[in-house]
Order: structure tokens, then C-alpha cells, then sequence
């Protein structure tokens, strides 16, 4: 007596138009090697439901059954047997492909757009940290405000300081940013800085402009409104294009700052750097990881991701930042 499989039985002339669904052979493949629907799904991270659906979507396109039970044990029929070892053949051809695939995109550079201030004091200092989370992964650092376009293939993906709004691409939320007031400590003793804001008054003062400056962040004057202070402020100083050359002419001792805090965090940490007076303010921008939907797939833009998202997570917080940035009598004066 012929079974309704049976009497479906099709003589199937396969070319890779007719083939059965991809998901119905990578089940079948997967069943027949555990001989076991739960372990087959947890291998495919499906539920069993789902393969014994793809096994009946299978068995119903070639008109075969592929498995039966016996005092409830899972076996090949005749036609399961047959059919398995070309199949496990082929994905394993298909895996060791991708494995070989994937090894030379490792090898690849990755290619990444980031703000000059960010490379050089963010970026740079962790690079050894990099090579230990991904050895073997090599990056290409193009240290630019101007804009890429990650479709022409300028850049595997970008690290950018800015609202976040990137409408097409894949973006992460790295860290937020605040400000404070930086200098050198032989700068706060020449101009008497530690006796409060006061002391502002003729000290040479460091502005950011020019396009790493968001309107976010607060200038001298918008940061004094903010911490009711009315203080007539210095005529000098020096008005500079980039983040970091603000904090490089503070270390130089050449005035006070509104610096970074993330971008200062080892000079503060060191005491290369200290805040005298005042409290951080946020400002609204903040650091973002994009990159588009194809590239996020590239292993080797998945490793710095993940080593990105993963270095942001182990940051200490803005306040902690702050608290080393004080000489040891503020913090006994602050507590």
C-alpha cells in the first residue's frame, strides 16, 4: 500500500531555479545529523516547531518522507539517507567558503572616518587595547571633519561627534560629552586660579572654533551664564580650529580652557591637566559609531564595532573624571 508521500513522489530535474528552499535543506541537514528536533533547533537557534515545519515543506517538494519513528526514535527512511551525505558536502563546501571568505575580509584594513581630535586623543591612546581584542585587524585612520560618503567606499564606517541623526545608516551611541575649565597646574598657580572663578578676570582665555565646534557646546560667556558668574573677561588668549588644540596650548600653560572632558580624561587623570574651578556642563552633540547595512555585516567592521561599543561601556563616568581633575584640598573643601 503506497503512503501519501509516496504516491506524491516527483521526478525533479533540480537547477538552481527549481532548487527547495535554502531553510528547508539547512533543516533537513541539521535533523538528520542530530536525528533530534530540539538539538536541530538549537543549532539553527529556531524553535523545533519551525523545523519540523521546513522537514514537511521538504518532504511534500520532493514528495518523500525523510524521516520516520520508531519506539520513539527519529530515523532516515531510504530516501533521508540517500539525500544526506550530498547535502552535507555541499553546506560544508559552502561553510568553508564563508570561513575563507571571512579570514581575507579580517585581513583587509578597515577604513575609518573619525574628527582629528578624536584620532588623536581618543582613538590613538586605545589602539594597542585593539590589537589585543582583534589581532591581526589593521586600520586605516583618515583624520577629517569633511564628509564621507560610505557608499562610494571612502570609509568602512565613521566615528562622529554630532546629534546622531544619520537616516539610512546603522548607528551606535558611543558617549555623551560635557566641558569644564582646563589648564596646566603651574597655570593655576602663576594666576592664582584655585581661589574660585574670580581669578578669571585678565587671564588669557582658549576659544574652540571652526567646524570640530557645535553651538551645543557653551563659549566662555554662554559657561559663565550658566554658573551665574559676571566676570569681565580677557581680551587675549588664542581662538583655535580643533578640540585638541585647545587642550594642547592649556598643557603648553599658554591659558584656561573649555576643555573636552572625554578627549582630556588621560591628561587629567596623569594631574597633566586640572579644573580649578567650576562645575561640567553637557553639551547636546555627542559620539556616535555609523556605518551602512552592508558593511556592518563585514567582519572586520563587526570586530571594531563590537571592541568600540565595548570600550565605551568600560569609560568612567564624567564625574569621576571630574573629581581627579581637583587638587586634594578642593575635595576636602568640596565634601
Amino acid at each position: 500500500m503506497s503512503t501519501p508521500a509516496n504516491s506524491r513522489k516527483k521526478a525533479i530535474q533540480p537547477t538552481l531555479a527549481r532548487l527547495p528552499p535554502l531553510t528547508s535543506l539547512r533543516a533537513f541537514v541539521a535533523t538528520a545529523r542530530h536525528l533530534n528536533f530540539i538539538r536541530a533547533a538549537e543549532e539553527l537557534h529556531v524553535t523545533s516547531a519551525a523545523v519540523g515545519q521546513q522537514i514537511r515543506l521538504l518532504e511534500d517538494y520532493l514528495g518523500q518522507s525523510l524521516f520516520h519513528r520508531a519506539r520513539g526514535q527519529l530515523h532516515l527512511t531510504p530516501a533521508g539517507l540517500s539525500l544526506m551525505p550530498g547535502l552535507t558536502d555541499a553546506f560544508d563546501a559552502v561553510l568553508a567558503a564563508m570561513a575563507q571568505f571571512a579570514a581575507s575580509d579580517h585581513e583587509q584594513p578597515i577604513r575609518v572616518s573619525v574628527a582629528p581630535s578624536f584620532a588623536s586623543r581618543w582613538l590613538m591612546p586605545r589602539l594597542d587595547a585593539l590589537r589585543r581584542a582583534a589581532p591581526g585587524l589593521e586600520i586605516l585612520v583618515d583624520a577629517s571633519t569633511q564628509l564621507t560618503d560610505l557608499d562610494t567606499g571612502d570609509a568602512d564606517c565613521v566615528i562622529r561627534y554630532g546629534s546622531g541623526a544619520y537616516p539610512g545608516l546603522v548607528v551606535d551611541h558611543l558617549f555623551s560629552e560635557a566641558v569644564l575649565p582646563v589648564c596646566s597646574p603651574g597655570f593655576a598657580d602663576l594666576h592664582s586660579l584655585w581661589a574660585g572663578p574670580q581669578a578669571i578676570e585678565g587671564v588669557p582665555l582658549l576659544h574652540e572654533e571652526g567646524a570640530e565646534h557645535d553651538h551645543s557646546c557653551p563659549d566662555w560667556d554662554a559657561w559663565l551664564r550658566a554658573e551665574r558668574l559676571s566676570y569681565r573677561l580677557s581680551q587675549g588668549g588664542f581662538r583655535l580650529t580643533q578640540s585638541s588644540l585647545v587642550l594642547d596650548a592649556a598643557l603648553a600653560g599658554q591659558g584656561l580652557g573649555l576643555g573636552k572632558i572625554r578627549l582630556a580624561e588621560a591628561e587629567i587623570r596623569s594631574g597633566r591637566l586640572v579644573s580649578p574651578f567650576g562645575s561640567p556642563q553637557s553639551v547636546s552633540f555627542s559620539y556616535f559609531f555609523a556605518t551602512t547595512t552592508h558593511k556592518a555585516r563585514l567582519m572586520r567592521v563587526d570586530l571594531f564595532r563590537n571592541w568600540l561599543l565595548t570600550e565605551a561601556k568600560s569609560l568612567q563616568t564624567i564625574e569621576a573624571i571630574v573629581a581627579e581633575s581637583m587638587r586634594p584640598q578642593e575635595m576636602l573643601a568640596a565634601e
